[in-house]
């Protein structure tokens, strides 16, 4: 496969919340050892990289570092079209391969060496320090990137290496049991529709969040079995309560928003956890309320923070075996600001995904 020199990418411009996404000509990456050339086909829009281009994190230094040139995006899937000598073998060209926020570890460090290697102290991140995969073409270390299963498409695998894993393991941080209440604020979001099916999948009996008839369609589509409305809903905990008698075993906030940090706990029966997915940009916001509240009810307050290898692959297979089916809106480069306009409005239902390239 002839692999070109220059390749069109999506480059941030401008800093603060005008920042905007400009499609440059940047040079197509040369491998070094230990990696492989991935012709990205595909790449979802995580939240995550709305902050990057829109620097919301700046706050606490969740900018894209210079060595990023501007590049977001970390769900990524296309095919492989060059191997370094050292793991031809591992991996071959035509072999399809997903790239993800995590895009190289150590592999010798504790957290690698116990299954925890997303807490790898010398980890590089898509999007973050590494350029990512709104780019024609990206180099990715070779022993981390994801093998896409048969059965699974490129325009589904891509939102599956952030937001699909997000939330399949936000569902299982909850420690909520087959037949158990899991509520899902923002349910009928790109994070949100994938934890209503990851945990219909686990057995988890869901309560979905949101608002509007179409949303509330599509929650209840996807296996939710209730639905509550939160612009006709003055009173969320006691409608929880009326469905579930004492409250839900389990919350996944993935708002990174105050309301959302405050409610949730109100929503759970004692013992139940609230598992802390969103991240907001203003520090004074805190994810548990006060301790007489934790103490007495016995919560259990969490955080997940996507997955390792094995676990994408956990994630993948439910794709593959037609447990879970993203809902995606697909556009190109010059759609990014305005999917990531609907996103901070609530707007986008589902994942929006782009396709890159020809």
């Amino acid at each position: 496969m002839a692999i070109p020199e220059i390749q069109k990418a999506a480059v941030k411009t401008g800093k603060g919340p005008e920042s905007k996404v400009e499609v440059k000509e940047i040079p197509v990456p040369k491998i070094g050892p230990g990696q492989i050339l991935v012709k990205v086909n595909y790449s979802g829009l995580c939240g995550t990289d709305k902050s990057f281009y829109r620097d919301e994190w700046a706050a606490w230094g969740g900018v894209m570092r210079e060595s990023a040139f501007g590049v977001a995006g970390h769900e990524g899937a296309g095919v492989v079209v060059a191997v370094a000598d050292d793991v031809k073998g591992l991996w071959n060209v035509g072999d399809r391969a997903g790239v993800k926020f995590l895009a190289s570890i150590c592999r010798n460090c504790e957290f690698c060496q116990s299954g925890d290697e997303i807490f790898c102290v010398k980890g590089k991140k898509s999007s973050l320090t590494e350029p990512g995969t709104f780019q024609e073409y990206v180099a990715t270390d070779a022993y981390y990137a994801s093998r896409i299963p048969d059965g699974v498409k490129d325009e589904e695998a891509g939102p599956v290496m952030c937001g699909g894993l997000t939330a399949y393991m936000a569902c299982r941080r909850s420690n909520v049991r087959p037949g158990q209440w899991l509520v899902l604020p923002g349910a009928g979001g790109g994070l949100g529709h994938f934890g209503v099916q990851y945990a219909k999948a686990l057995g988890m009996r869901v309560i979905a969040i949101d608002g509007g008839d179409a949303k509330k369609e599509l929650c209840l589509k996807l296996g939710a079995e209730h639905f509550i409305d939160f612009t006709t809903t003055h009173d969320i905990p006691t409608e929880i309560k009326k469905i579930t008698t004492y409250g839900a075993h389990g919350v996944v906030v993935t708002a990174a928003s105050k309301a959302g940090y405050e409610t949730a706990p109100n929503f759970l029966r004692q013992g139940g956890t609230m598992v802390c997915v969103g991240i907001p940009n203003d520090l004074t916001i805190r994810s548990a309320p006060p301790p007489l509240v934790v103490v007495t009810r016995k919560l259990n307050i969490v955080g997940t923070y996507v997955g390792n290898n094995s676990d994408v692959q956990e994630a993948l297979d439910f794709v593959a075996r037609g447990l879970v089916k993203p809902l995606l809106t697909v556009g190109e480069f010059k759609d990014l600001d305005r999917f990531m306009d609907d996103m901070e409005t609530g707007k986008m239902i589902g994942r929006a995904v782009i396709k890159i390239g020809a």
